[in-house]
């Protein structure tokens, strides 16, 4: 080879070099714009890739360090009279096998090795974290001889990129209601997955939480999905109608005051004995099970201040109150199967409203306690079901809007977080659906609230 010929193969290196370097630095620049503007693609393009690569370049050794790992053969052995337990030489490590990206982070799974149990791979969940440099690692044990680890790019409670809220836009008409259309999902939990309002796992919500804790930015967000599917949605605002009269449009009833909570309620009482005695001769366990044809629409009950129900200033309220709290009392016993749901929330609950509170809760399965400014109010809402949720309740903070305690699955309670949810965003969901409002036997769509 000349030289004339080893300086053109130079000139062509330099120039390739040149030309990998500036799209090296090209690559830098993208990712760095990304990660400030475009977290979600930074993740998928760059930020996995590197998660990725620590997670196989360091798995050996943190099986051996943590003691993770399993030996082929038994530990112990026989030196003359003595038995002697060792190391094994070569250890078996458990595999790290279906690495996926996720929104909130990535997901994994651990295939163990014979004579393994989960538990040591749940306490070293930190030990991972650490070793990855991520936020948090969750290990769960779903199935036999496997461990499902959820990994944790950033805080689920801090990081709004995090959360996705699907469309509240309106798709096409669909004329009847699935189990589906009544799940909600409304935010983050603190293990990476979607807080949900599934009222078919748990047909009625207690929500409590202080002035400015999110309490309604939450319960919005879950009624501008609601409110693009075939479900009638009615309102209960003892303050006269301060809270709930943007939804007015698509609400099928709203009452105002407490005598007129008394007869809309009242009025579904009639109309869950409807529904019942349609289901007994059709011989249906429930609506779902009831043809299409037939099936009426699914009914959710908001009422916000529930205290108001309960309050009694003189002798005048008294029967008002008795038939409105006795009659939410007999929904919330009789209106899960029959599609009628109740989402209660308040800024206080406590034994002092009387001793059917007490009874009402217990038809409450679901229960989301955010920032309270009383010890009773977090242990009405959480305390009998998860006495240690209570402590957690009332740890959160006044910066802590949105942040709640929630009932979840099999986990028990877990931190959840709700999306930020405007006063435009649910007036434009609202209007943009008020042609979907069912018509509910006997009652009648709210007009104007009254001027006083």
């Amino acid at each position: 080879m000349t030289w004339e010929r080893l300086a053109a193969l130079g000139d062509a290196l330099v120039r390739v070099g040149i030309a990998l370097g500036c799209l090296f630095v090209l690559w830098l620049l993208l990712g760095a714009y990304l990660s400030r503007r475009r977290p979600v693609a930074y993740w998928y393009g760059y930020g996995f890739w590197f998660l990725l690569w620590r997670m196989r370049r360091t798995w050996s050794r943190l099986t051996l360090n943590a003691d993770l790992t399993a030996s082929e053969r038994p530990n112990t052995g026989v030196f003359g009279s003595l038995v002697v337990k060792g190391r094994p030489l070569r250890p078996a490590v458990p595999l790290l096998i279906k690495i996926r990206p996720r929104r909130f982070g990535a997901t994994a799974v651990v295939a163990l090795q014979p004579g393994q149990v989960p538990q040591p791979f749940i306490d070293a969940a930190d030990a991972m974290a650490h070793t990855w440099g991520v936020h948090a690692v969750r290990a769960a044990a779903s199935r036999r001889g496997r461990v499902d680890l959820t990994i944790l790019r950033a805080d689920p409670l801090g990081d709004s990129s995090m959360r996705d809220l699907r469309s509240t836009s309106p798709g096409a008409a669909v004329p009847v209601a699935v189990p589906e259309d009544l799940c909600a999902e409304i935010g983050n939990r603190e293990d990476g997955q979607s807080w949900v309002l599934d009222l078919i796992a748990l047909p009625h919500w207690l929500i409590t939480g202080a002035t400015q804790s999110g309490k309604s930015t939450l319960i919005n967000a879950a009624v501008a999905q609601w409110a693009a599917r075939p479900i009638a949605l009615v309102g209960i605002d003892c303050k006269g109608g301060m809270e709930l009269a943007s939804l007015a449009p698509r609400l099928s009833a709203l009452a105002y005051d407490r005598a007129q909570a008394a007869d809309l309620l009242g009025h579904l009482v009639t109309e869950a004995e409807r529904r019942m005695a349609l289901c007994r001769e059709h011989r249906a366990r429930n609506i779902w099970q009831l043809p299409e044809h037939l099936r009426p629409a699914p009914v959710i009950v908001i009422v916000d201040e529930l205290a108001e129900l309960y309050l009694i200033a003189s002798r005048e309220q008294k029967d008002a109150a008795l038939r409105a709290t006795t009659n939410l009392l007999r929904l919330g016993q009789l209106g899960a199967a029959l599609g009628i749901h109740l989402i209660l929330a308040g800024q206080r609950v406590g034994t002092d409203l009387g001793p059917g509170i007490s009874a009402l809760r217990a038809q409450l399965g679901g229960r989301i306690c955010l920032k309270v400014h009383d010890p009773e109010t977090a242990k009405m809402t959480l305390g009998d079901l998860h006495p240690d949720a209570v402590d957690a309740a009332q740890l959160i903070g006044p910066a802590d809007k949105g942040v709640a305690i929630t009932t979840a699955d099999h986990f028990g309670w877990v931190r959840a977080r709700s999306v930020k949810f405007t006063d435009d965003d649910l007036d434009q969901a609202v209007h943009a659906t008020r042609h979907l409002t069912p018509r509910i036997p006997g009652l009648t769509p709210p007009a104007d609230p009254p001027v006083a």
